[in-house]
């Protein structure tokens, strides 16, 4: 299936490793255009690397920025060119029990996990309801819906993913820019692969062994029963990007393997 983004132009932030990865490459064998972001020009020059080897396309470049860091994030957006899709991934996680979670936490999730949206859409939405065609996804959670209780804070970054997604997509009213939020499950990237290894290590087990604990005692709901592939999250990305899903505006769409039980 041709999904018509060839030589369009994508940022995703939060690209060198991960579900960010995986969607900059997923765009790249499509034929679009690809800018990728790491917090360091190591990290970014190793990604583009091989993303260049894996999908064979050459129109990958990269800039270093780190969301944490207001001043990177505006030099970063001063240095994009016209951006026609625009994938909002940067965000961290860290399991933390409520009542050791400081001020400084709450305010550091928010920082990275919503204001790195807020502020590369502010820049980059009102350009293409100039033009009249855009992308923009938000890479939420299903902890947006289902708050984890061992990161609360992580949870109400991803609800307020889901404002900001909605708010902007009743501004795109009649046009041809789109707004939408991706609600991954429990995935196996970098970060999360790390998580389960250190686990296995500390309760001597195998990584199957707490894949499945965590599904039978953490998200018993879950109807797969398995950590998704980051390539899952990168395909349901690349065509809610495509002019395919121009009917989709405004939505929270879910890849998580069933865990939230709601029809709705």
């Amino acid at each position: 299936m041709d999904l018509q983004i060839k030589n369009k132009i994508a940022f995703v932030s939060g690209s060198t490793a991960g579900i960010g990865y995986a969607i900059a490459e997923s765009l790249l064998k499509e034929g679009a255009q690809v800018i990728i972001n790491g917090r360091s020009k190591e990290t970014v020059d190793n990604a583009i690397a091989k993303l260049k080897k894996d999908t064979g396309n050459d129109a990958v470049t990269g800039i270093a920025a780190d969301f944490a860091k207001a001043e990177e994030v505006n030099k970063l957006i001063e240095s994009l060119p016209d951006v026609d899709i625009l994938i909002n991934n940067a965000g961290i996680f860290e399991p933390k029990a409520f009542e050791r979670i400081s001020d400084e936490d709450w305010f550091r999730f928010f920082e990275v996990n919503v204001m790195s949206g807020i502020r590369l859409s502010r820049s980059l939405f009102p350009k293409m309801l100039a033009k009249n065609w855009g992308r923009i996804i938000f890479i939420s959670s299903e902890s947006a819906v289902f708050i984890p209780d061992e990161m609360i804070h992580y949870g109400m970054t991803k609800t307020a993913q889901l404002g900001v997604s909605r708010g902007l997509a009743e501004l795109s009213k009649g046009t041809n820019v789109t707004v939408n939020s991706i609600l991954p499950g429990p995935t196996k990237s970098k970060g999360v692969g790390g998580f389960i290894e250190d686990l296995a290590k500390k309760g001597n087990i195998s990584i199957a062994e707490v894949e499945e604990d965590f599904f039978k005692n953490m998200r018993p709901t879950s109807l797969i029963q398995r950590f998704l592939d980051v390539s899952e999250i990168a395909n349901a990305v690349t065509y809610y990007v495509s002019p395919l899903a121009s009917g989709t505006n405004g939505a929270a769409i879910r890849v998580e393997g069933g865990l939230i039980r709601s029809i709705l």
